[in-house]
């Protein structure tokens, strides 16, 4: 896959890098950034970096962007913005992320759809995301009994009662009911996540914090809690909680 074959025109493509940038990659995607005009890319803190540049040297991070304490609506748009101006001086951007772009990237979907809307050529890759490394970390197949997905804040304040007969897994608990612009752990946020689920589950019921290895040595992050620690328990940035079934 090249760029598009309209080379005057500006285009748009967001890819993702998935889990451990650089391994993840696909060749797809691969192809993308390395033919592209403007690669911007915007990986987690501590992700390497150098393996973009070596694909293509045109590429530039985002992340002075992303910064703590912005509203998550300012920083989102001037994301956006930042890729659709230069499609409009007819490049052809590559937008690289974290994961999957689909995934818990309003800044990709808003910038395509954006894209689109303009009248520019403009589409997204798929990638690995962190659901699918946790299937694979905990030996899961949602194949066999399903599986019900929520971002954590938006379970904690919905009315929506999960199926405590099937696999829950929340995104995002590190920022459950605050920001994600913030680094810090809200710790409100998961003694009330911690009641919600304890009314459902029961306090003694055992749920596992999990974090995706970012790194090909490391070792993703794996722990056993009773929801009545939870609020106490160590949250990494980047976890998600999954809550086994009562019954099988």
């Amino acid at each position: 896959m090249g760029r598009p074959a309209d080379r005057g025109r500006g285009s748009l493509v967001a890819v993702g890098a998935g889990i451990r940038p650089g391994l993840h990659l696909t060749q797809e995607s691969r192809s993308r950034i390395e033919r592209a005009d403007e690669v911007l890319y915007l990986l987690a803190e501590l992700a390497p970096t150098s393996w973009i540049h070596e694909l293509n040297p045109a590429a530039r991070s985002l992340i002075d962007i992303y910064r703590p304490g912005r509203d998550q609506r300012e920083v989102y748009e001037e994301l956006v913005e930042t890729a659709l101006e230069s499609v409009r001086r007819g490049r052809y951007v590559c937008m690289v992320t974290y994961g999957n772009p689909a995934v818990f990237d309003d800044s990709c979907h808003e910038a395509v759809r954006r894209a689109r809307e303009e009248g520019y050529l403009a589409e997204m890759l798929p990638a690995i995301s962190a659901i699918d490394c946790l299937f694979v970390d905990l030996g899961i197949d949602p194949g066999r009994v399903g599986l019900q997905l929520f971002e954590a804040t938006q379970y904690l304040t919905s009315e929506r009662a999960p199926d405590t007969s099937v696999p829950l897994v929340l995104w995002q608990i590190s920022v459950v009911g605050g920001t994600q612009t913030t680094n810090a752990v809200n710790r409100d946020g998961l003694r009330r996540l911690a009641t919600r689920l304890a009314a459902l589950y029961g306090e003694d019921h055992e749920v596992i914090v999990y974090e995706a290895a970012p790194f090909p040595v490391g070792r993703p992050t794996i722990e056993h809690v009773r929801v009545a620690d939870l609020p106490e328990a160590e949250i990494p940035g980047l976890s998600s909680l999954y809550v086994p079934p009562l019954k099988k």
